[in-house]
C-alpha cells in the first residue's frame, strides 16, 4: 500500500502535531478499457492528515491499476468492494501510528438507490466496521473519497512525492 518513505514522512508529520489533529483515509477508482478490450480500474487511496484541526492538510496518495471484472457499468459491485478492502488496507498498515488521534474512514458509497454505488452500501459498511472497529462515512460526507481520491484516480491532483 504506502511506501516505506510515505510512512516515514507521515510519522515525521506527526510527530509535530497536537492532539486535534484528524486522519481521513478513502479510495476511489475510475474505470477505462485498454487496446485489447479488456475492463480496468484505477484505484487511489489516500490519507489525509488535517493538522492540527485547522492548519492546512497533507495529502499522501497511493495508485494501484487492476482488471476489472464487473459485468455491469452502472452497478459496479466487485469495483467498489476494491476500494473498501483497499481503504481498509490502509487502515491496518497506519493504525500503529495514527491511533492516538481522531480518524474518520471515507467511502465514495452512496446509499440513495438512485445511485449505482448504492448496490454495495450495506455490505461496503458492514465490512469496515468488522475490519477497523470504525463506523465508516458515506457519501455525501464522505469527502476524503469522492473528492480527495477522485482528483488522484482521474489524474487531475498534482503529484509532489
Amino acid at each position: 500500500m504506502f511506501t516505506e518513505a510515505q510512512i516515514e514522512e507521515l510519522i515525521d508529520l506527526l510527530t509535530e502535531l497536537d492532539s486535534e489533529t484528524k486522519i481521513y483515509i478513502g479510495s476511489d477508482s475510475v474505470r477505462f478499457r485498454k487496446r485489447t478490450g479488456k475492463w480496468y480500474a484505477k484505484y487511489a487511496t489516500v490519507c489525509i492528515v488535517h493538522r492540527n484541526g485547522k492548519n492546512g492538510c497533507r495529502i499522501f496518495g497511493v495508485e494501484t491499476v487492476e482488471r476489472d471484472y464487473d459485468l455491469k457499468k452502472n452497478r459496479p459491485s466487485m469495483r467498489l468492494m476494491n476500494e473498501v478492502q483497499k481503504t481498509c488496507a490502509a487502515y491496518t498498515q497506519l493504525a500503529p501510528f495514527i491511533d492516538e488521534f481522531e480518524i474518520e474512514i471515507h467511502l465514495d458509497v452512496n446509499t440513495d438507490p438512485k445511485h449505482g454505488s448504492n448496490c454495495v452500501a450495506s455490505q461496503a459498511a458492514g465490512y469496515v466496521l468488522g475490519a477497523t472497529g470504525i463506523e465508516p462515512m458515506l457519501k455525501p460526507d464522505a469527502w476524503a473519497a469522492s473528492f480527495a481520491a477522485d482528483q488522484i484516480a482521474n489524474s487531475r491532483m498534482v503529484r509532489y512525492n
